[in-house]
């Protein structure tokens, strides 16, 4: 591929292209290119909203990225969390990477994630240290500057490409009082901003609060109060991958006389790597299985689980649901939410909190109970990291669209220029030159869904499906249909889920009405006659026609959209026709030169109606078993996007 230039200078372009995480929360995947190398920084997931029935996780489109896999040169990794890194195993199934470079902590978590996945195999995982520099390619080297997050080993990117220095922020915020003792890197960050850069690429999350996000060590009397007052057993969820956090429950656990049971697989799998890499000092006596507890005095007990964001299937969303086989909920318990609803779950987060308030346990949650600080910079940590690195030109990353307007604001307020600021989308283009920012021509971008199993992919066609089954329920018809174009028999109408006061004798009406237009007026564009002694008929063809009439009728006479499944079951030549016990009035209220020019514009003139025969017949007619491979249901499919 050849070198990206602006059309004025003819000077070669960096290219910088996101391809998740803007106008967003999650899913944070970076494009760095340049020439013919390719690097990758992050690649994330995203929690399924509501209407996503049953989509497990939601991953960036990577069709660039499966085209261009040839170029790729390797992974940069900044942290552990999800939103960062929980789509690598499902990439590496489509497409190669030859290297990722990332953190202890990170990498280890994902080399769990590859196992389980069986792609352990496909690359090699090279883990770094602070101020260590990496080359990818030919074109890029990155250093890995210390910053302090909700998560241990977190990192900011210092990248020098051909162009300039470009600094990637990844998810930072300033604490002065780490908890783990790591402080940020201010130094090196600084002597950055000393030298120069051309462009820094920041986390906008926290862009609307005003002021600094408070230090994780906020958060440890509060817990310590609510812990020390608890009359019985403690619950405590937050975010497995806050390694902090945890830290500091399971020494307020050991403080106060309390055994540990852990649930959910995550805070089981994070707080072993953990363990095991120094991030997390405890005896081993803390713990105890779940198995176990009830032989132990609830006053002496802390549960310390997952289902902060009112996942279905996290351990406290069961726990409300009285569903878990181990914990039930005891008017005696606290339950404490040491987390914050990730835009888009605050439904489910208070479901879930209502759920156990009705079960009588004690809630403590919200911003009120000092138990929760963010691991994102607000406006005046945004506003140091702009001071330090002097950027000259600024791209919000990482947030929703009013995040990434308000942070831009706050750049232009530290003094870099209106013109100099990019908001872009997922899939847009950053042109990087050293005197020039463009927007180039944007690339593919948009989301795979996956279900329940990780493995299969949920199509836009699919997704509407489920919609519509979730929505209006399903209507399944059975025509029975001749090679010669006549109606052999009554369709037969199924209704599941679908909320009508239409009594069944006027759904089988609609029904024959549809199938009898479809005959009459678009037949001799479904059957070709090539000289044999049948037709050749295109019956999914005809299949679709009723459907979409159907869902027309539907949508005009009931206001409702359910799912339309026709099946067609062809008849021989000479089967007797079926005749119609409708009332004439009922069968023909509309003109069909007046319902084909409402209903079905791209429809051909009426064709000439087929000759039918005038002797009754039974109204069930013997049918010859239908061909699976000509009545296989085919419809259009779409990326989704």
């Amino acid at each position: 591929m050849a070198i990206s230039a602006t059309p004025a200078t003819k000077t070669p372009a960096l290219r910088v292209i996101p391809l998740g995480g803007l106008h967003e929360i999650g899913k944070n995947t970076c494009v760095f290119e340049y020439g013919d190398d390719l690097m990758l920084v992050d690649a994330g997931l995203a929690f399924p909203s509501d209407g996503m029935h049953g989509v497990n996780v939601v991953m960036p489109d990577t069709s660039y990225l499966r085209e261009n896999q040839k170029r790729i040169r390797g992974m940069i990794v900044t942290h552990g969390h999800e939103d960062h890194i929980g789509g690598i195993s499902h990439h590496l199934k489509h497409f190669n990477i030859p290297i990722i470079y990332g953190p202890r902590l990170a990498l280890s978590l994902l080399e769990g994630k590859m196992a389980e996945a069986g792609v352990a195999d496909r690359t090699t995982l090279q883990t770094v240290a602070p101020r260590d520099v990496v080359k990818v390619g030919q074109h890029f080297k990155v250093e890995f500057i210390r910053n302090t997050h909700s998560i241990a080993d977190s990192f900011s990117l210092a990248i020098t490409t051909p162009v300039g220095v470009v600094v990637f922020t990844g998810d930072f915020k300033f604490d002065h009082t780490p908890v783990d003792g790591e402080y940020f890197d201010i130094q090196r960050m600084a002597q950055y901003g000393e030298q120069g850069v051309l462009c820094m690429f920041s986390d906008s999350t926290n862009a609307e609060l005003p002021g600094f996000t408070p230090s994780e060590r906020a958060v440890f009397p509060n817990l310590d109060r609510h812990i020390s007052t608890a009359e019985g057993r403690v619950l405590i969820t937050t975010f497995a991958s806050s390694v902090h956090r945890v830290s500091m429950i399971l020494e307020l656990a050991l403080k106060h006389g309390r055994k540990v049971s852990l649930l959910g697989r995550s805070m089981l799998n994070v707080i072993a790597k953990a363990r095991e890499l120094g991030y997390i000092r405890c005896p081993d006596e803390l713990f105890v299985p779940i198995k176990q507890i009830r032989d132990i005095p609830d006053r002496e007990t802390l549960l310390l689980m997952t289902g902060s964001q009112g996942e279905s299937l996290a351990a406290l969303s069961r726990i409300s649901r009285c569903e878990h086989p181990q914990v039930q909920v005891k008017s005696t318990d606290k339950i404490i939410f040491s987390a914050s609803p990730i835009p888009g779950n605050t439904i489910s987060v208070v479901n879930t909190i209502d759920r156990l308030m009705m079960l009588g346990a004690k809630v403590v949650y919200g911003k009120g109970e000092g138990i929760h600080v963010s691991g994102h910079g607000s406006q005046e940590d945004q506003k140091l990291m702009i001071a330090l690195t002097r950027p000259r030109f600024f791209v919000p990353v990482h947030g929703e669209h009013r995040m990434l307007m308000c942070h831009s604001r706050t750049a232009q307020s530290m003094g870099v220029p209106e013109n100099n600021i990019l908001i872009i989308d997922n899939g847009d283009v950053v042109e990087l030159t050293p005197d020039s920012i463009r927007r180039g021509d944007p690339v593919k971008a948009g989301i795979e869904l996956l279900d329940n199993s990780r493995n299969g992919i949920v199509d836009a066609r699919v997704l509407k499906e489920r919609q519509q089954l979730a929505g209006d329920g399903v209507i399944t018809m059975l025509a029975a249909i001749s090679t010669e174009g006549l109606m052999v028999a009554p369709p037969r109408v199924n209704l599941r889920g679908v909320v009508t006061t239409a009594e069944p004798r006027k759904m089988s009406m609609w029904a024959e009405r549809e199938v009898g237009w479809v005959l009459e007026n678009r037949w001799n564009q479904l059957a070709r006659n090539t000289g044999g002694n049948a037709p050749e008929v295109d019956w999914v063809g005809v299949q679709r026609e009723i459907e979409v009439g159907l869902q027309r009728r539907m949508r005009r006479e009931l206001q409702v959209e359910p799912l339309i499944i026709c099946l067609v079951q062809p008849a021989p030549a000479g089967t007797p026709a079926y005749v119609s016990k409708n009332p004439v009035e009922d069968r023909a209220p509309v003109s069909r030169a007046a319902r084909a020019e409402r209903d079905r514009p791209q429809s051909q003139p009426q064709a000439q109606a087929q000759a039918q025969p005038a002797s009754a017949a039974p109204a069930e007619a013997e049918l010859q078993p239908a061909d699976d491979n000509r009545l296989r249901r085919r419809r259009p499919s779409a990326a989704v996007g």
